[in-house]
C-alpha cells in the first residue's frame, strides 16, 4: 500500500490512526487483567514477602528522588538481556515496583541504572558524590546537590503521605488487625516499620540509628535520600532463588 494514500485522503488516514492506537492499547490493558500473574510472588526463606512498601524515611527519600528530577537520568530498570544483567545484575522484576508510585522504570540513561545500587556503595560514599559527583566520578555530567545536606527534612506529612499511598493499595497500617495481616505478610520487624500511628516515632529512630548524612545531631534531606538509595535492589536476595524461577511469570 502506497503512503500516498494516507496523505492524501483524512479519512483514511483517521481510520488507521484510530486502529493502530486501538491496537497499541489492547497490548498495553490486557497485561491489566491478567496482574495478579505477572507480578511474582517472592518470599523470604520464614514464609514472609521478600519485597515491603517503603518506610516513612525510605519514602520521603523517594519524594526527593522525584523532586530532584534523578529519573530524567537514571532508570531503574535491568531488562532481561545479558549485557544489562553483566553490567547491573539480576533484571527487574515487577515485584520490585509494586509499591512504587509512579514506578521509576524507563530506559532514560544519562546515568547509570540504580535498580540495584542499594549497599553497593557507602553511604559516606553517596553523600560526596551527591553534594560534588565529580570529586569521585571524575567523568560525571550529574549536577551538585549541596542542598540536601543543608536542608533539614521536614517529616510533617509523613503520616498523610502513608495515608495516601495506604488508599492506593500500599499496605500501610492504620488498625490493629491491618497491623497483624502486615505482621504475618512481612514479618513483625517490617510491620512496625508501617505502622502509620508510629510514623514521626519510627521515621526519627531510623535516622538516628543509621545517620546516613553523617550529622548525628540534624536529620536531613540527605538522610531520607540516601536511605531510599541504599534500599534500592536489597529487598530480594537473587542468590537465594533458582535463576530460571522468574522466568514463568516473565
Amino acid at each position: 500500500m502506497k503512503h500516498e494514500i494516507f496523505e492524501t485522503n483524512i479519512g483514511v488516514l483517521i481510520v488507521f490512526t484510530m486502529l493502530a492506537i486501538s491496537i497499541g492499547g489492547l497490548v498495553e490493558i490486557a497485561p491489566l487483567f491478567y496482574i495478579n500473574d505477572t507480578v511474582e510472588d517472592v518470599r523470604n526463606a520464614d514464609g514472609t514477602q521478600s519485597v515491603r512498601p517503603y518506610s516513612g524515611l525510605e519514602q520521603h527519600g523517594r519524594d526527593i528522588y522525584t523532586r530532584e528530577g534523578c529519573y530524567n537520568c537514571h532508570s531503574q530498570m535491568i531488562r532481561p538481556f545479558r549485557d544489562e544483567a553483566l553490567r547491573y545484575g539480576h533484571y527487574s522484576l515487577a515485584a520490585e515496583s509494586q509499591y512504587d508510585h509512579p514506578f521509576q522504570w524507563g530506559s532514560k540513561r544519562t546515568g547509570p541504572d540504580l535498580a540495584r545500587v542499594g549497599e553497593k556503595y557507602s553511604d559516606a560514599w553517596h553523600v560526596k558524590h551527591l553534594i560534588a559527583p565529580r570529586s569521585v566520578v571524575p567523568e560525571s555530567v550529574m549536577p551538585n546537590y549541596p542542598w540536601l545536606q543543608k536542608n533539614d527534612l521536614d517529616y510533617s506529612q509523613t503520616q498523610a503521605k502513608m495515608r495516601a499511598l495506604k488508599k492506593v493499595g500500599v499496605p500501610y497500617s492504620s488498625t490493629q488487625e491491618e497491623y497483624e495481616a502486615n505482621v504475618k505478610q512481612f514479618g513483625q520487624a517490617v510491620a512496625d516499620k508501617l505502622d502509620i500511628t508510629r510514623a514521626d516515632e519510627n521515621l526519627i529512630a531510623e535516622a538516628e540509628n543509621n545517620n546516613r548524612d553523617g550529622l548525628p545531631d540534624r536529620i536531613t534531606e540527605m538522610d531520607a535520600l540516601v536511605a531510599y538509595l541504599q534500599v534500592l535492589g536489597t529487598m530480594i536476595d537473587f542468590k537465594a532463588h533458582d535463576e530460571h524461577e522468574f522466568i514463568k511469570t516473565r
